[in-house]
């Protein structure tokens, strides 16, 4: 096993190899076993998979020779593994995280973090009590428009970002499966898509602290008998839909900013928006990567470029990797989710209640 020292949040690798293991052998892990199989010293070594026989389909299917399976994770977690990958449903991200973590094995944790903030709080507490990574998936971290609005923001080109909307959503896309029950999936389109929208943002903003929420959810298109599933994720019967399938907040911020957020599985309408930030000195639509100023009282903008990755999914698996071994920090450590946490744990309160909520953060 690779052996680890802990250096001003580095991780010190021994050795150039590393051993993975899966927990969960569903369609995000087939999507991070190709990436793998691009990094020549990562070896995946064992898969966990509660459905019998389906660990074992996964090891043949993507050619993981001498690997193991298991139905129980906590036998894999007993082998010689580095790290290991966690692609289970939203609501079983929980225990194996804490599982893995206490058996010292640092951890790629695919989002949604955590169905609660106390869940995710925990998680964050364990991994610095371990002295071992939590890393989070958002390979949406490596997209050219995130990368732009994290640059375009804190050069200070627009002053002082004052607002910002953020609209993302399907015309027709509730998925099925697990995603569309409470008790696996803990929540719909906002811990689904929703989640990627709101770590945009908060990263283009440096992860300022959300104080309030005021928010909406329903779910009029899942609970149909005449609605038809998207396809992915399997399909599904309308009574068997527990979650919001749309979301809406107003969301205030440390620093005097506002935050419109919005959602959506399935609308009849093809957008609910562009991402925007305004500032005093400037306005950033990331979606349609331009910026406007004010030039001597003439309104102008600017197309931009924007630079990243065309394999988002491979930079996820590889920085996690490579900060296996020792060559960069933790990518995205669980404490930079916090905040989004705190702020989606907030929408769905205020959406219950029917009222404005405060926002409180446990301190880890």
């Amino acid at each position: 096993m690779v052996g680890h020292v802990s250096c001003q949040g580095l991780l010190m690798s021994t050795t150039q190899e590393i051993r993975i293991g899966f927990i969960g052998s569903g369609g995000i892990a087939g999507v991070h076993a190709e990436r793998y199989k691009r990094v020549p010293w990562v070896h995946v070594v064992g898969v966990a998979d509660v459905v019998p026989d389906r660990a074992q389909g996964f090891i043949d299917r993507y050619g993981f020779a001498g690997a193991q399976a298991f139905t129980d994770y906590r036998e894999m977690l007993t082998m010689d593994l580095d790290a290991v990958d966690i692609c289970t449903f939203n609501a079983a991200h929980y225990l194996p995280t804490m599982d893995a973590l206490r058996a010292g094995k640092h951890v790629l944790l695919e989002k949604p973090m955590a169905v609660t903030l106390a869940e995710a709080v925990e998680m964050v507490r364990q991994s610095r009590r371990s002295n071992r990574m939590l890393t989070i998936g958002f390979q949406s971290r490596y997209a050219p428009e995130t990368i732009l609005a994290r640059r375009i923001v804190s050069s200070g080109e627009l002053g002082k970002v004052y607002y910002v909307e953020s609209g993302g959503g399907r015309r027709h896309g509730i998925p099925g499966g697990s995603f569309v029950r409470r008790e696996t999936a803990g929540g719909g389109a906002i811990l689904d898509i929703g989640c990627y929208s709101i770590d945009t943002v908060m990263y283009a903003l440096g992860n300022p602290r959300p104080l309030t929420v005021s928010a909406y959810t329903s779910g009029f298109f899942g609970t149909s008998p005449t609605y038809r599933s998207g396809g992915w994720g399997g399909t599904f019967h309308h009574t068997d839909f527990s979650v919001e399938d749309f979301g809406a907040a107003f969301i205030r911020l440390e620093g005097g900013i506002t935050y419109s957020f919005r959602i959506a599985w399935a609308m009849h309408m093809e957008s609910l928006g562009p991402t925007l930030f305004l500032g005093t000195e400037g306005g950033l639509n990331l979606s349609e990567r331009r910026i406007f100023h004010d030039h001597d009282g003439v309104m102008a903008h600017t197309d931009l470029s924007a630079e990243g990755g065309s394999d988002q999914q491979l930079q996820k698996v590889e920085s996690f990797a490579r900060a296996v071994r020792g060559e960069i920090p933790n990518p995205l450590p669980g404490e930079d989710i916090l905040h989004s946490e705190a702020m989606i744990d907030g929408i769905y309160r205020s959406a219950a209640l029917g009222r404005e909520v405060a926002i409180e953060i446990p301190a880890v």
